[in-house]
Order: C-alpha cells, then sequence, then structure tokens
C-alpha cells in the first residue's frame, strides 16, 4: 500500500465518518458515478464552498472503489448497497473494491515547501514511488514523467486507475505558486488525466470552478457540477430538512439537557439553495452545534474574520447598500456566473457576488443573493460596524447603540432625531418607496441591539406578522415588538400590535423553553412621505 496508490488512508477516515453518532448517509452519490467507469464522460468535477462535505465525500468514493482494503462493513447497510426492490444492488458488489485507485489531496504541502517544484515533486515522486513498489516487475524510470510510468503500467499488466482528487483548487490558494506556475499546474493535470487510456475515472472537487477558459482547453474533458447552476449531485452536499431531522432526534435522545431546538438549527445554519430550489444545512455547523449543544459561528470561524471584505473591497461603493438591504433579510438582483479560478480579482458587482456564492459566503435563489442565515448573518453585522470604509454606513450603523438605548428608555424624541439623520444621508434606499427600505433602515439603526438580542424579521407571531421582533439573549432584559407604517401613525402601529396579539410570541414556541422576565415593549415608528418626518412611540404592554 502506498501514499497515493490504493492508500488505506481515505477508508480508515470514511470508516470513522460512519461510526460517529451523527453520520448521514451520502452514499446515492456513488450509484451516479458507476455508470461512467470507463467511459468517456469518466470526469466529474464537483465544486462546493469549503465544510459541505466535500473531502469527506472524496473518502466515501475511495473507499468504495479502491481495492487495498474490504470496505464492505462500511457499505453493506448504506443506500449504495440496496436497490430499488429493497433486495442487493446488482451493481453494487460488482464495483466495491474493484480498482486501483489514486488519491491526491492538493491541499497537503511538503515540509517547508516555498516553491512550486517542491510542492508538485512531491506528489509526482510520491505516485512513481507506489508504482516501482507494487509493480516491480515492470521496468519504470524514476526520471520518467508519472503519466508515462502509469501509461507503461497500462501497457504491460492491462491495470487501469480511479482517481480521486481532493481540493484540486487549492495552488490557487497558495502564495508562493505564481500564476504562471497555476497554468502550469493545469498542464500537469491535462497531461495526468486527458485521454489516458489508464483512466477508468476521475472524481475532482474543490471550491473553485475549473479554470477552462483561463488557458485554453487543458481540462475541458471535465464535466463541472456547482451548487448554484447545476442539479446533478445538488442533495448530495450539505444536509436536506429530512436528514437534520433525524439527527435532532438523535440529539434529543442522547443529550441529557438539550439546549437547541429544531427551529435554533433552521435559523442559524439553513438557508442555502440548489438550483431546484431544495434548501440545504451547513453540514459541519449542524453537527458541530449538536455535538457541542451551543449554537455559534462553526463555519464562518474556520476562516479569517475579514473574509466577506477580502471579496468587496475593491468596489464597496457599488455593493454597501445592497449589503444594507441583505443585511434587513432582503435579496439582491444579481446575474451568477462561475468565473475562472485563474482570475481572483472581483471587481463588478455581480463578480463579487458571482464569488461570494461560490465561497459559500452569500446563497442564490430566483435570480438573487442573499444572506444565508444566522451564522453568516452575524459576520455581515460585524462587518459593517466595524469598517470605516463602509462610509454612510458604518457612521449609522455607530448611532444604533444611541437607538437601542432611546428605545428602552422610551426616549421618542432621540430615536425621531436619529432616524431623520439616516433620512438626510444620501443614499437610493432612503427613499422610502416601501416599506422594504423603511424596513433596511430601521434594521440599520438597530444594528448594534443584534450584541444583545435575536432580531427575526416578519416572524410570525400572534396572528399575523410583525415587522421586527427583538428577544433578549439575557431572560432578564427587555424584549419589544417593533411595528413600522409609512403615511400613517405610530399610535396606529401599536394598535395593530395589540389587535394582533404579536407579544404572545415571546411565550415561546411550541418545544422553546426560554421566558422572558424583563418588560415587553409595543415600538410604533411611522414615516410621512409628505412632510419627510419620522414619528416614533414606545408603550409598555
Amino acid at each position: 500500500m502506498g501514499i497515493f496508490l490504493n492508500t488505506t488512508s481515505p477508508y480508515e477516515r470514511y470508516k470513522a465518518m460512519v461510526s460517529d453518532i451523527y453520520f448521514v448517509d451520502k452514499s446515492a452519490l456513488l450509484t451516479e458515478l458507476t455508470p461512467a467507469l470507463g467511459k468517456p464522460n469518466k470526469y466529474f468535477c464537483i465544486t462546493r464552498p469549503r465544510r459541505f462535505g466535500k473531502s469527506v465525500m472524496a473518502d466515501m468514493v475511495g473507499a468504495f472503489f479502491g481495492k487495498s482494503t474490504d470496505s464492505s462493513g462500511l457499505f453493506d447497510g448504506l443506500s449504495v448497497a440496496k436497490g430499488r426492490d429493497g433486495e442487493e444492488n446488482p451493481d453494487y458488489r460488482r464495483h466495491l473494491n474493484q480498482y486501483n485507485l489514486i488519491y491526491i489531496d492538493f491541499s497537503v504541502e511538503p515540509k517547508g515547501c516555498q516553491s512550486y517544484g517542491q510542492y508538485i515533486d512531491r506528489i509526482q515522486d510520491g505516485i512513481h514511488k507506489d508504482l516501482i513498489d507494487q509493480y516491480p516487475d515492470v521496468l519504470l524510470n524514476a526520471d520518467t514523467a508519472v503519466w508515462d510510468a502509469l501509461n507503461l503500467v497500462f501497457q504491460k499488466k492491462g491495470e487501469k486507475f480511479v482517481f480521486v482528487i481532493d481540493e484540486w483548487d487549492a495552488v490557487f490558494h497558495l502564495p508562493y505558486i505564481s500564476r504562471e506556475e497555476q497554468k502550469t499546474y493545469l498542464r500537469f493535470l491535462r497531461s495526468l488525466l486527458k485521454g489516458q487510456a489508464y483512466v477508468e475515472l476521475v472524481y475532482m472537487t474543490g471550491v473553485l470552478p475549473i479554470a477552462k477558459y483561463s488557458s485554453g482547453s487543458e481540462l475541458n474533458m471535465f464535466a463541472e457540477y456547482d451548487m448554484a447552476t447545476r442539479k446533478k449531485f445538488s442533495e448530495n452536499f450539505g444536509f436536506l430538512e429530512c436528514e437534520v431531522d433525524r439527527l435532532f432526534e438523535i440529539y434529543q435522545a442522547e443529550t441529557v439537557t438539550p439546549e437547541i431546538t429544531r427551529e435554533d438549527l433552521r435559523t442559524w445554519y439553513d438557508g442555502y439553495y440548489t438550483v431546484k430550489g431544495t434548501r440545504l444545512y451547513n453540514p459541519r455547523s449542524v453537527i458541530c452545534a449538536l455535538l457541542d449543544d451551543e449554537l455559534t459561528g462553526y463555519w464562518t470561524s474556520s476562516g479569517p474574520y475579514d473574509e466577506i471584505f477580502y471579496y468587496i473591497r475593491n468596489n464597496i461603493e457599488a455593493v454597501r447598500d445592497d449589503l444594507v438591504l441583505m443585511v434587513s433579510g432582503e435579496g439582491v438582483k444579481a446575474e451568477i456566473e462561475n468565473y475562472a479560478a485563474s482570475s481572483m480579482e472581483v471587481n463588478t458587482k455581480d463578480e463579487i457576488y458571482s464569488a461570494m456564492v461560490v465561497y459559500g459566503l452569500l446563497t442564490y435563489k430566483d435570480g438573487k443573493v442573499y444572506i444565508p442565515n444566522r451564522e453568516l448573518m452575524k459576520q455581515y453585522e460585524r462587518l459593517l460596524i466595524s469598517r470605516d470604509s463602509f462610509g454612510y454606513v458604518y457612521r449609522l450603523a455607530k448611532e444604533s447603540e444611541k437607538m437601542l438605548k432611546a428605545t428602552l428608555e422610551g426616549d421618542t424624541e432621540t430615536m425621531a432625531r436619529i432616524l431623520k439623520y439616516v433620512h438626510d444621508t444620501e443614499s437610493p434606499i432612503f427613499s422610502y418607496n416601501s416599506e422594504i427600505e423603511l424596513s433596511a433602515v430601521v434594521n440599520l439603526v438597530y444594528l448594534a441591539a443584534r450584541n444583545e438580542y435575536r432580531v427575526e424579521r416578519e416572524d410570525k407571531a400572534g396572528e399575523g406578522y410583525v415587522d421586527f421582533i427583538f428577544y433578549p439573549e439575557r431572560k432578564s432584559a427587555d424584549a419589544f415588538v417593533l411595528e413600522l407604517k409609512i403615511d400613517s401613525t405610530p399610535d396606529k402601529a401599536i394598535a395593530q400590535i395589540k389587535e394582533k396579539r404579536y407579544t404572545l410570541r415571546f411565550q415561546g414556541k411550541l418545544g422553546e423553553r426560554k421566558k422572558y422576565a424583563g418588560r415587553i415593549l409595543a415600538v410604533g415608528i411611522s414615516y410621512s412621505k409628505k412632510t419627510k418626518e419620522h414619528a416614533c412611540k414606545v408603550e409598555e404592554m
């Protein structure tokens, strides 16, 4: 067994995953791959945001096809082994552990690596060594290209290989690899895989789509499958609603005093969409939350704090109004297209949003981009309130600390003054053509409240849908409901809160145990298009 050829590593990693209490069976993907073995359409590149299970699935593919270890104990009870009639799938045994496997994780670097040469030599030399060890009777020259060595094995032994490639795009993030070397890398993959008789199947994953247009047609033999635009494999990555239901049942049964509700998981980690409109949960975050019995930013904590800023920094002026709308829960129209992996500079709005969808920082549905869930929303909120390069957005977000204080104290004069200051800022979202714009502005001036409150928009409450509802993180703090009106009065807004019994929401949903000991406030805010004035009212319920 070698490091790359017929390695046992994917089997061992997948075995650990299958034994986990929160394991989800995604082996149906294998039934999509087996018909392509040895056929012209045997090249698959599946791209997903990080932490969406790409490496787990690569290990599964390697453990299933690779012949180094009998993995029937892992797969016999999974969906890949089952036929439509309930009997065993006849193709299952025919393909299980029947192939030479070459498994390459391109995110792994040699010790002290400082150059592309060192990086790629580790892979080429490693495969060479494995081939020499496994085929001692084939006279292999270690100085020949690795694809020539593989061809010689094929010619002498008639043996083919299944390639599983994880993190194919890692080279585009390594600081010591230049643009020219990135192109050299693409040519390496072409020489290794394209048109080679020894290739039985190639399964490749990464975050970035293939840069097939950046350097000619090196990798145009691959069929590419991303989450936003391709239906195939769309439900094999990320967790479906029904899968999270089952995990939550396990969590409730295994956790002594469970603190997380099913709705919590949906609010924090749901919100991604397949091209078919199916909602997906971030899998890593769901599992971490259930294991820790705690809701926090597991996915976002795995990257730099200013990752979002990295993508928008080249054109903040073009996107900041959109960010205000998205932080308030609205979608923004965008043309999403996969961009070349070697073109890392993004400048136009559509380029920025396309990159952010690829990296999972936004989700895309029906022609609009959205912030997917609370896990990411918190990072956007922190960004707006901490970066002075956002100009007026940053200044207004800073006013939000005063707005929360004035609201809790019933200081309606200060509330109206802050809203007037916001409205006088020159921005198209402050035209108040509808309550959407007013909602976006109100959300901005209460941005600081999100450090102390869970803020929901259009949340089902009482007998209707309330504009904003503020759930305090501390049970002793005050809670409040906020209703907006255009060309009306704050009194009518508060009357609606009472009539629709919105405050019943603080009694908790079924299964929620949180109670609120502080005051419950009704907050009404109105805006007159004629007088251009805001009016506010705060009343204890």
